[in-house]
Parts: structure tokens; sequence; C-alpha cells
């Protein structure tokens, strides 16, 4: 079977970010780090070369693929900050509605900028895809 990539490291999540190009999605960043340390009660440590993670958790598919993921996380992409958010639940796609201009694909939320969503909003969907997958996972 297949190791999964992503995984946590040991890099430094200050040096990664201090590389990006985009001074906007430095600060972005450090937002973004404050939310969900503050909601998810973890730090923020890389998983791969590119995602800061959340705390974690162990997942098992019906296939027999396991591995561990962090409860959320984002990457600041050079087109857009990538959140990677568990938001699956009806009350979600709700509040996903009053989020603000993002994309979506099946597991994540794309942003230009922190400024084009809700802050608030955000941290609802944060907190309520913690909850689920802690609740699924656990």
């Amino acid at each position: 079977m297949a190791k999964n990539k992503t995984v946590p490291t040991d890099e430094s999540v200050t040096q990664f970010i201090e590389q990006i190009p985009d001074q906007q999605k430095r600060v972005d960043s450090y937002k973004l780090i404050e939310i969900m340390e503050e909601i998810t009660a973890q730090p923020a440590t890389l998983w791969g070369p590119s995602i800061i993670g959340f705390g974690s958790y162990h997942y098992k598919y019906a296939s027999g693929h396991e591995g561990d993921a962090p409860l959320v996380g984002f990457s600041p992409r050079k087109p857009a900050i990538s959140l990677y958010l568990y938001t699956c639940d009806d009350e979600q796609k709700y509040d996903l509605e009053q989020l603000g201009k993002y994309k979506m694909s099946k597991s994540c939320i794309y942003v230009k900028r922190l400024s084009d969503i809700d802050e608030a909003v955000l941290r609802k969907i944060v907190e309520d895809g913690v909850a689920a997958v802690k609740k699924k996972y656990s």
C-alpha cells in the first residue's frame, strides 16, 4: 500500500511562511495560524512541504487505506490560499453561503485573501469542522 506523503514534519512553519513572496499571503497566513491555533488549541505544524496543519486524527476507509491528517489546515499557494476544512454537514453548507468570495472543490476552500471572506463565519466553519472530525474519527 502506498505511503502517505503528507505527514507532520519538524520544519519551521515561520521559515516556510517567510519564504512566501506575496506579503499579503504572509499576513493572511499568520492570521489563519492565530485563528486555527485558538480553535484547535494545537500548534501549527508543517505537514509535507506546504500544508500548515493543526492537531491530527487517524482515518481508515472501507478500502483499507488509512493514515493521519490534520484536523484543519491551510496552504498558502500562489493562486489562492487552500483551506482544508471538513464541510460536509448541512449546517456548514449554510455557513458556506455566508462566507464570502471563495471557490470550492471536494475537500478544499480556495480564497484569494482573507479580506474576501467573513472571519466570524470562517471561525464557525473551523469550529464545526473540528467537532465533526473528532466525532466521526474518535
